[in-house]
């Protein structure tokens, strides 16, 4: 997951943020179309300004392209948690997955669809501008529209994470009726896209000395990388099977009231226990945030008293909370948790605080899967004639 370090607001009801690295793109992509077009308008202000003008209109329908996404899967019953623009274009990171071949085919064409729209409709905004007037502004429209229609096709070839791997899965699915089976053809056909990219951009830059390879080389690997990913989250949704979170959770938890100080933290009965992360609760009992003990170990003594947990608290990522039959594989292959470090909460209808999963839980309920043992919580094992 992505974290969108710049928020940009929302749209249509989605959040929508960038990654940091998305503004070293957004430079790149200026500088390549402002060196293409002083090379025929001359050096000048106003050449460098319609080359940025460019860039931001390519993150602008990168964007589009990623709403159409997010819009489609919410229509679709799939949750949408945000859209984030980053180094190599944006993600849309959805909350589940399609419940059906149908659902994914769409949610999978509606990106490239757009982006051919937008192709197509700046192409022939640049024919109508370019019989008005000559200069740079028609030749960035232009290039907009050929850039768009580029992007469609390259993200139609038949490899995950591509849309075009989205769309293997589907037909996979639909035709087959299995959907692990869909899945790993999809990844395994994407890891293989990945490695003739790598093996393309490296032999550009051997022997043509391109620095163009370099860039299908960082699509190559990213390609190659996301699709090992996805396979293993197909692996761990087939030994998950239909488990869910509310089997592995551990209910009623210990959690820290936000409005506490850290000096009434550490007067509490919570000292005396063996955990080592809690969740921090508002009023109303709904988690905001999550505290370990080593967030509290650069804090001064003289300061506990003055402060109050919240501050301290880390906030909790919108993946960090889920209910009680959200499907165990989908947590465990969307979230990272750092032992000692994270949690995931699990709320009731209300938005409140039911039970907590850590790590551990989520690493021994791979584990006894794996092993073809119940996912469940076990009871603690008491050995014979053994009293507590």
């Amino acid at each position: 997951m992505l974290r969108a370090t710049i928020p940009l607001g929302r749209v249509a009801g989605i959040r929508v943020g960038a990654h940091w690295s998305a503004l070293v793109t957004l430079g790149l992509f200026t500088y390549l179309l402002g060196r293409s077009l002083t090379d025929t308008y001359g050096n000048s202000v106003s050449v460098w300004l319609i080359a940025a003008t460019g860039a931001v209109g390519l993150f602008a329908s990168l964007l589009g392209h990623e709403l159409a996404h997010s819009i489609t899967a919410r229509r679709r019953g799939t949750r949408v948690e945000v859209v984030v623009l980053w180094l190599l274009g944006g993600v849309s990171e959805l909350g589940d997955e399609p419940k059906d071949p149908r659902s994914d085919l769409r949610i999978a064409l509606a990106g490239p669809l757009t982006s051919f729209v937008l192709g197509g409709g700046f192409l022939g905004v640049a024919e109508v501008v370019g019989a008005v007037v000559s200069g740079p502004m028609p030749a960035m429209l232009g290039w907009l529209g050929a850039t768009n229609v580029i992007l469609a096709i390259f993200n139609l070839l038949p490899g995950a994470p591509l849309d075009g791997g989205r769309v293997l899965r589907a037909l996979v699915w639909g035709h087959t009726g299995d959907r692990l089976r869909a899945a790993t053809i999809a990844a395994r056909s994407g890891r293989l896209l990945g490695l003739g990219l790598l093996l393309l951009g490296g032999a550009e830059l051997l022997l043509v000395g391109d620095g163009g390879g370099l860039w299908l080389m960082l699509l190559g690997w990213f390609l190659y990388s996301a699709a090992n990913g996805e396979l293993a989250a197909a692996g761990l949704r087939h030994r998950l099977g239909d488990s869910r979170i509310r089997d592995v959770m551990t209910e009623h938890p210990l959690s820290v009231p936000a409005d506490w100080s850290v000096a009434d933290l550490l007067r509490s009965q919570i000292v005396h226990t063996d955990h080592r992360v809690f969740p921090v609760i508002d009023q109303e009992g709904r988690p905001i945030g999550e505290l370990a003990w080593s967030d509290l170990a650069a804090l001064p003594a003289t300061a506990r008293a003055s402060t109050a947990v919240r501050r301290v608290a880390r906030p909790l990522p919108p993946t960090a909370r889920v209910v009680g039959d959200e499907p165990l594989a989908t947590v465990a292959s969307q979230v990272v948790l750092r032992p000692d470090l994270d949690i995931i909460t699990v709320i009731d209808q209300h938005g409140r605080l039911i039970g907590v999963v850590t790590a551990t839980d989520l690493t021994l309920a791979v584990q006894r899967s794996a092993l073809g043992l119940p996912v469940h919580r076990p009871e603690r094992y008491r050995p014979p004639n053994t009293t507590l």
